[in-house]
């Protein structure tokens, strides 16, 4: 695989996503091929069926490999699922020395204290996001490298997973013949791909309606405050049509899609669809409004389950609003009239979110739906990674060539020398080493 390549893979319970991409000399991301195939084995984001999640990838991967003809080895992959949960949590350390300023290895010993945190059995810390920090007392302090100060303490927050569930994605990958280059929460993933920094400034809810679970990352001046994952999407919606007009699932995903509309006000009494009967049977004739009065039932209480999560950020809060309002993507974003629903039930300004925001101007329509905005938020994520993995191997090759003219000078007076610091992983690289070495050792 080229060197300047990234390969995002968003595993979700309705489709599979394989999206080939690389920066273009303007550093936008240009997207070389995509591929996706139907999810199967997939329950409300979550591993429940290995074969057939495995199938699935290849295929994906093999459609996006002939789209863009090169050869796909390593993928940086979303996990999202009801599994997932997200707290606020607090921790200081003390430095022995305030006479020195605060370094990024002060920062590292904070984030490995919060990484000792007690989960519940199966549970493990996925990212740890500092919000903000406090040193000495003072607070409100965003960047605290090269600050004096004797205590250090930060607000975090973070984001839990099962460790089961990130495995069982971790097996699949591998199953499938790839590399597992990172992970990433989905929600964040998305946000990458959707939002503007303004609007990270401002204060914004991105809501990513999946087909098994919507996902919400909340933003505000810049930094990540919320996520959660509420087990509800497309998919529960489809089931109602379903069930509420006794027909089959294929059948009610069309409708809905075709004909469905969140606000009931919106269709005539006399507007019928009708349906071919199951094999010799009579058709069926399903009124729209009844229709769209089943997608609505549902609809609303997912967005009330949201509208909670927001409150519990502290929207109310005068110094937390959101001024960007809440931005809707995902596929359940492409329900008519579902915009005006979400704001009438919140009282926000509402937008659909369409991946374009980092995405070279060429871009292909298909490309820019909003269905697509996790794939392409881990292509950004993975091309991230590698200009991180470039520096560290440059790091890395300049301390080896500075220990060898060292030990090349006279060797008596060979003095220690101090090589320069390495750059600090993120917690996902950690994570993803992790779920590596795991898998090795357990074949």
């Amino acid at each position: 695989m080229e060197h300047n390549i990234a390969v995002g893979l968003d595993i979700g319970t309705t489709k599979i996503v394989a999206m080939i991409g690389r920066k273009n000399e303007y550093g936008k991301v240009e997207i070389l091929g995509i591929g996706k195939s139907k999810s199967l084995g997939v329950h409300r984001g979550v591993v429940n069926n290995i074969t057939q999640t495995i199938q699935s990838i290849q295929l994906a991967i093999q459609e996006a490999e002939a789209a863009a003809s090169v050869k796909i080895e390593s993928v940086t992959v979303g996990i999202a699922g009801q599994h997932i949960r997200s707290l606020q949590h607090s921790d200081y350390i003390t430095r022995e020395d305030s006479e020195t300023v605060i370094d990024e290895e002060d920062i590292d010993r904070l984030i490995n204290q919060v990484h000792k945190l007690v989960m519940l059995p199966g549970e493990e810390i996925i990212h740890v996001l500092p919000q903000e920090f406090k040193i000495d007392g003072q607070a409100e302090i965003k960047e605290p490298i090269g600050m004096y100060g004797g205590r250090l303490e930060a607000t975090f927050h973070v984001v839990v997973g099962q460790v089961s569930s990130i495995r069982n994605v971790g097996r699949c990958i591998k199953s499938a013949g790839l590399e597992l280059e990172g992970i990433t929460l989905e929600p964040l993933a998305s946000a990458h791909a959707v939002l503007s920094q303004e609007e990270k400034e401002a204060g914004v809810a991105l809501l990513d309606i999946g087909g098994g679970t919507t996902d919400l990352a909340v933003f505000k001046d810049g930094i990540i405050r919320h996520t959660a994952v509420i087990p509800f999407g497309g998919g529960v919606i489809t089931e109602d049509i379903k069930e509420g007009c006794s027909i089959i699932e294929k059948q009610a995903e069309l409708l809905k899609i075709k004909f469905g509309s969140a606000w009931p006000g919106e269709n005539k009494d006399n507007e019928i669809v009708s349906i071919p009967g199951l094999r010799g049977r009579e058709p069926k004739e399903i009124t729209l409004k009844n229709l769209s009065k089943i997608i609505h039932a549902r609809v609303v209480e997912i967005v009330e389950q949201v509208y909670v999560e927001i409150k519990n950020y502290g929207h109310e809060e005068q110094k937390k609003k959101l001024i960007a309002g809440i931005v809707l993507t995902g596929g359940g974003s492409q329900l008519k009239h579902l915009k005006q629903l979400v704001e009438y039930i919140t009282g926000m300004d509402t937008r659909i979110g369409y991946p374009n925001e980092h995405l070279a101007g060429d871009s292909d329509d298909a490309i820019t739906s909003p269905l697509f905005a996790t794939a392409v938020g881990l292509v950004m994520d993975g091309l991230k990674r590698q200009e991180r993995r470039k520096v560290e191997e440059k790091i890395e090759e300049e301390i080896q060539e500075k220990i060898e003219e060292e030990a090349a000078k006279d060797e008596a007076e060979q003095e220690e020398i101090e090589p320069p610091k390495k750059p600090k992983r993120s917690f996902l690289d950690s994570l993803t080493e992790r779920v590596k070495d795991f898998l090795d050792n357990a074949e």
